[in-house]
């Protein structure tokens, strides 16, 4: 995958970068921890500019973030409702929970689109919730928008910086990484594990 993420970059240029950013939302094992830093490298030998590598990174970021909101649109809380109504246990959400996390998400969408593309692991998976909740278009974009923009300028200012030893910042984030996949796993099987339901409604009073 290294070999092909170097050729790319190299033979693509911005448009490869873009690209790779893309498939990298839509496939999270493609780590922008890599893409980027290389992107920098690239720019710091002169082959490209760093401000349209980050644009390029941007851009293509943002577009498969906007993959994965269109899908939560699809979804819709109304399905999702159904389908936890009928699998909850297996979606570790209850009918009435999908509602309680909408209401949360409307009140705190922007910051959470925000911060979580800039976190490991949470950067694919922030969108769909937001899609789901009928987060604006417009706001998700500028949010998306701000929040990548960070992370990559991040990763290729690194790779600028450090030049052939770029790979080194895969070495400091994915342990980040692989701690909240594991931290979202955990959870995930207590959820599984100590899922009732709906809770029983409250006993009307005796006549």
């Amino acid at each position: 995958m290294f070999d092909w993420i170097v050729g790319l970059v190299e033979w693509g240029g911005y448009v490869g970068i873009a690209l790779l950013m893309l498939v990298e939302n839509l496939f999270p094992p493609i780590p922008s921890e890599l893409i980027m830093p290389l992107a920098g490298f690239s720019a710091a030998q002169g082959k490209l500019n760093v401000v349209l590598v980050v644009l390029s990174g941007t851009i293509g970021s943002v577009l498969g973030a906007l993959a994965w909101y269109c899908l939560g649109r699809w979804l819709g809380p109304d399905r999702l409702r159904r389908f936890a109504a009928r699998q909850g246990r297996w979606l570790a959400l209850s009918p009435a929970e999908v509602d309680r996390a909408r209401e949360a998400f409307a009140r705190w969408g922007a910051p959470a689109v925000f911060a979580g593309r800039l976190v490991p692991a949470v950067r694919t998976l922030i969108s769909v919730p937001a899609g789901i909740a009928g987060m604006d278009l417009g706001r998700f974009l500028a949010w998306t928008t701000l929040g990548t923009a960070l992370w990559t300028a991040f990763l290729a200012g690194m790779g600028y910086l450090l030049e052939d030893r770029y790979q080194v910042i895969g070495r400091w984030v994915n342990p980040v990484s692989n701690v909240v996949v594991g931290a979202l796993v955990l959870l995930y099987l207590y959820r599984v594990i100590t899922f009732h339901g709906e809770e029983p409604m409250a006993k009307q009073g005796t006549r």
